[in-house]
C-alpha cells in the first residue's frame, strides 16, 4: 500500500493536495485495495458548496457502492471528467487521479487531516 508524502488525509480514505486555495481531492491506495474494481464515479456539481465532511460524490466497485466525503469546506471549480469513461483510473493511480477540486473556505479544517504517518498508523489499525 502506498501512502504518498506532502498530502492530507482523512479517515474516509480522501486525500487533499493543496494548491494555493484549491484543494484536490481524491482517494487513497488504502481505499481503492478495500473498495476493489472501480466501475462507477459520480462527480459533484461545478459551483456546488460543501461544508467538510459532506458528501459529494459516490464511487461504485464490483464489491461496494461508498460515497465520498469532502475534507474541506469549498467551491467546487473543477472534477476530473476523464473518470466518466475510465473510473478504473481510480485503482490503478489513485494518486495521480483527484476527483474534484473545491477552492476552499477555511483553511483551518486541514488541521482536522493527517500527514503520511499519521495516515499509515491509522490504516495500520484499520487492517488489524
Amino acid at each position: 500500500m502506498e501512502i504518498r508524502e506532502g498530502l492530507y488525509y482523512s479517515e474516509d480514505h480522501e486525500w487533499v493536495r493543496v494548491e494555493g486555495d484549491n484543494a484536490y481531492i481524491g482517494i487513497s491506495d488504502f481505499a481503492q485495495e478495500h473498495l476493489g474494481d472501480i466501475v462507477f464515479v459520480e462527480t459533484p456539481d461545478l459551483d456546488s458548496e460543501f461544508e467538510a465532511g459532506a458528501v459529494i460524490g459516490v464511487i461504485e466497485s464490483v464489491k461496494a457502492v461508498s460515497d465520498m466525503h469532502t475534507p474541506v469546506s469549498g467551491k467546487v471549480i473543477a472534477v476530473n471528467e476523464a473518470l466518466e469513461d475510465s473510473p478504473e483510473t481510480l485503482n490503478k493511480d489513485p494518486y495521480e487521479q483527484h476527483i474534484a477540486v473545491l477552492e476552499m473556505s477555511n483553511r483551518a479544517d486541514l488541521d482536522k487531516l493527517m500527514n503520511s504517518t499519521d495516515y499509515a498508523a491509522f490504516c495500520a489499525g484499520e487492517a488489524e
